[in-house]
């Protein structure tokens, strides 16, 4: 399935470990987008003692939201440099990100194609988190018993292991946080025309599928 004439704009909401990471790039990959995860890149910052990643570091021990005002350059700095469509993970995460990337887009004539938000109930985000991995080289995220022998990564091989901010306090910190900013956003896609819901406690091959039936059925 190809949508080389339709470069969309794609932004996938949703608590964390409900699979936007997983499904993000799933979906990229089917239809030929860029794929930005800003957790991703922000631990990538975090890591590398940049500048940003000094900042960032104790709000994200604590399961906080980095502020807009750190968050909103990240993605200008991102945006310029994709020449097509994308899928966007982990952004807007508030109104006024989500204002910002309305009106970059606006200025370049440009708009978000679909919102699409994939929900998953608490009690199994909590079930899911207790059992999430991620490769520090390549950042696949995702379930213990998807690991290759010696709990490598499946997809470059490095050895893969929990991620630092992924306790249940913090954890349950940052979907308090989601709770507290999500209705906002979703809201402002709802007025726009462009939000949609998906059912993400199913397989992850079964959701993968629902999500390309979706732009299928609204974009094919």
């Amino acid at each position: 399935m190809g949508f080389a004439a339709t470069p969309l704009r794609v932004v996938l909401l949703g608590p964390p470990a409900s699979g936007k990471g997983t499904h993000g790039r799933r979906l990229a990959t089917s239809l030929g987008l860029a794929y930005l995860s800003t957790g991703a890149v922000l631990r990538e910052h975090v890591e590398a003692l940049t500048d940003l990643g000094k900042q960032a570091k104790p709000i994200l021990d604590r399961g906080g939201y980095l502020p807009d005002d750190l968050m909103c350059p990240l993605l200008e700095d991102w945006l310029p440099r994709q020449s097509g469509g994308w899928v966007l993970d982990g952004f807007p995460r508030s109104l006024p990100q989500a204002v910002f990337l309305d009106e970059w887009l606006a200025r370049r004539g440009l708009k978000i194609d679909a919102a699409i938000s994939l929900d998953v109930p608490l009690s199994e985000l909590v079930q899911r988190i207790e059992d999430r991995v991620e490769c520090p080289e390549c950042r696949w995220s995702g379930q213990q018993w998807q690991l290759a022998l010696g709990g490598r990564c499946v997809t470059c091989g490095a050895l893969a292991s929990r991620r630092a901010d992924d306790g249940e306090k913090n954890f349950l910190s940052r979907h308090a946080d989601f709770v507290r900013f999500a209705q906002p956003v979703s809201g402002h896609y709802q007025k726009a025309g462009v939000l949609s819901s998906c059912d993400a406690t199913g397989p992850q091959d079964e959701v993968a599928a629902l999500l390309m039936k979706f732009i299928a059925t609204r974009f094919g």
